[in-house]
């Protein structure tokens, strides 16, 4: 990577950076929503704590994986509607006119949702903390979850560039999230898996991908350093960030082509 692709990638971050910034309807839902569902989940479900081999007492340590989640889901629509709003207006015509690379621009558009998903994981561990959830990793298994957090905002941003550069509609990109969230809801979420007593429901929170990246995130904060849930969580955020990441690609060629 030389010298000018840096730079391109460090201008168009700086701009998904600052617009960002400038629309607090991207960033205050991002940050009050998944903790307004923490405040509810974790007070109507304390008594699930009592259920034979529930792994912690506290339902608010087990739910405060949640919020990393619910804040990647934003990461689809904030990356995904900008990107959708300049196809609308013709500013990523403009773009293939420059010598800007599509890597570059690709890399760069994240930018906004790889800053607000580490704001996003601040906030709710400080949230978290405040509440007096536990953490039984520490602080370096605090680190951790910020690395998982800005590695699902890679993720789930890149899928939201590919819907916009498929679609070039910002609806179309809004229209995913509660198709994440329908994922989210069949997923170990509420109850542990082994919990989980309807047959179809634990099969399919077992298939679920979601399941194993809040299992990930949960074992930092129950069981401390669990190796095969970190490995499973990280290895499925990878996997997300690099399928998403060379099908927008891909698109932003087509898209790019056809101009």
């Amino acid at each position: 990577m030389n010298r000018t692709t840096l730079l391109q990638i460090g201008h168009v971050a700086r701009r998904s950076v600052l617009r960002t910034a400038r629309q607090p309807a991207q960033i205050v839902p991002a940050l009050i929503f998944p903790m307004f569902l923490l405040a509810v989940n974790s007070s109507g479900l304390q008594r699930a704590t009592s259920l034979p081999h529930f792994p912690t007492h506290s339902f608010l340590t087990f739910a405060l994986a949640i919020p990393f989640m619910q804040g990647a889901l934003f990461s689809v629509m904030n990356a995904g509607t900008d990107l959708a709003r300049d196809v609308e207006t013709g500013f990523l015509n403009r773009l293939a006119l420059t010598p800007l690379s599509s890597a570059s621009l690709l890399t760069g558009l994240l930018g906004g949702a790889l800053v607000l998903g580490i704001v996003q994981a601040v906030v709710y561990l400080t949230v978290g903390v405040a509440a007096g959830a536990s953490f039984a990793a520490g602080f370096p298994g605090v680190l951790v979850i910020v690395a998982l957090s800005m590695l699902l905002a890679i993720g789930f941003g890149c899928i939201g560039l590919f819907v916009a550069l498929r679609t070039g509609s910002g609806e179309a990109v809004q229209s995913m999230f509660p198709v994440f969230f329908v994922f989210l809801f069949l997923s170990s979420m509420n109850l542990p898996r082994n919990l989980i007593q309807t047959d179809w429901f634990r099969e399919v929170a077992t298939y679920n991908p979601v399941s194993y990246l809040i299992e990930a995130i949960r074992s930092l904060l129950i069981k401390g350093w669990d190796g095969e849930a970190l490995a499973l969580g990280f290895g499925i955020a990878g996997v997300i960030a690099v399928v998403a990441m060379v099908a927008a690609s891909t698109s932003m060629r087509t898209r790019l082509v056809r101009t």
